[in-house]
């Protein structure tokens, strides 16, 4: 009789990828998640907080060996084989997007403004929030507010939010990973194809180039007043200014707090859509995108989920 083999005993498959045979103990856990916090705080404090995919990548990875310090190595290697996939996607898409302003087409700026002042009943949102909010002058140096410090915050988060959760998910159950990375990874490339399509020059650029009111870049005016930085270690200096239509730092906002209301069921999840409100807000302030930019960021990620779900609904996932 021919016996079925077994699965080695550092780990337990599920779903194409091993579980570790035992749980991590407690104070184990415990022990090396404050190992792992005090380190990325000194990475913090004298390199900046991670913010290019790479690197995210890496202290999240750190992140999942922390939680599960006690499980064989074997079972951290799977981080790798099921993630760098997508990574590679990624970076590419971080790569190609820095590239998009060089092909040569044309910059659009007034469309975007007209719409705004539409909306605005003449005066861009943009102009109205720096003229409440901002101070006289309106300059990245001026002393901050308390909320310049909130929505610098809110606007950060766009770095780490959707990688973390793709962390957590990895983590907890292999197939719900699989799931929001498909939606991910969807919105980046969604939006890459209308970078390359449509460049469109963001309100500061389009302030310098006088099509429109005095209007400050002021991303990031607080952080500097408690020590804080982002920094791109890894994938530094790759950028583009005319990536601006739609905003992907709120399509993800839009996609995030969407995914959740249509996966959760607790009441409170409805709660997360002022995370969408919150960095939208922030991102007319800060001048780096306007209010249709936003609203196109909110269709994209719609439109990536519906899609996603239609996939799977055929696939059985």
């Amino acid at each position: 009789m021919v016996q079925q083999a077994e699965e080695p005993n550092d780990v337990l498959a599920e779903e194409g990828r091993p579980v570790p045979a035992r749980g991590t103990r407690r104070k184990a856990r415990i022990a090396a998640m404050v190992g792992y916090a005090v380190l990325l705080g000194i990475w913090i404090d004298l390199l900046g907080i991670p913010n290019d995919t790479l690197q995210v990548f890496l202290w999240l990875w750190l992140g999942t060996i922390a939680w599960n310090i006690e499980a064989e190595p074997r079972y951290h290697l799977y981080f790798l084989r099921d993630w760098w996939l997508p990574v590679v996607g990624l970076v590419i898409y971080f790569y190609s997007r820095g590239l998009t302003d060089e092909l040569g087409l044309p910059v659009h700026i007034t469309m975007p403004i007209r719409f705004d002042e539409w909306l605005g009943g003449g005066i861009t949102p943009t102009e109205r929030l720096q003229d409440a909010w901002c101070g006289d002058p309106c300059l990245k140096t001026t002393e901050a507010r308390w909320y310049d410090l909130f929505f610098t915050t809110v606007y950060a988060t766009h770095f780490l939010t959707g990688l973390t959760i793709a962390a957590v998910l990895w983590v907890r159950n292999r197939r719900d990973w699989m799931m929001w990375m498909r939606r991910y990874v969807g919105i980046n490339f969604g939006a890459l194809v209308i970078y390359i399509v449509y460049p469109m020059a963001p309100p500061w650029m389009a302030s310098e180039q006088g099509y429109m009111g005095d209007v400050t870049r002021i991303t990031s005016r607080g952080w500097s007043d408690i020590g804080l930085e982002r920094i791109d270690l890894i994938l530094h200096g790759v950028g583009n200014p005319v990536a601006a239509m739609p905003s992907l730092h709120a399509g993800i906002s839009f996609l995030v707090a969407m995914y959740a209301v249509q996966r959760l069921r607790t009441p409170w999840r409805f709660a997360l859509l002022l995370y969408p409100l919150a960095m939208s807000t922030a991102l007319v302030y800060f001048a780096e995108h306007y209010v249709i930019d936003v609203l196109a960021g909110g269709l994209l990620a719609f439109l990536v989920l519906v899609a996603a779900n239609a996939w799977e609904r055929r696939r059985a996932v």
